[in-house]
């Protein structure tokens, strides 16, 4: 605490009044810890943001569509089948 009666914000920083009930610059207060309205306005949002493009970021890395053949489930079911059928030519 300062000497003059201020302290910092203890949700932005910014030196109130240690009486204070309330931030006057972001609305934090003991019972919420921040304002609903108020909360996002110190962090630097793009404007021109292209959901579009982030989401292609996100998801296209990495993972690649494997071909429905090389699947080990239809690869499996496929060799089973045909055991299957074997057994059942055999027979007659």
């Amino acid at each position: 605490m300062n000497d003059n009666g201020m302290v910092p914000c203890a949700h932005c920083g910014e030196m109130i009044n240690k009486r204070a009930r309330a931030c006057p610059y972001c609305g934090s207060d003991e019972r919420t810890g921040w304002s609903d309205q108020t909360y996002l306005d110190t962090i630097d949002l793009k404007d021109d943001f292209d959901y579009d493009s982030a989401l292609e970021n996100e998801f296209s890395g990495g993972k690649k569509s494997v071909a429905w053949w090389k699947s080990w489930t239809v690869i499996t079911g496929a060799v089973i089948l045909l055991i299957f059928l074997i057994l059942i030519l055999v027979q007659i």
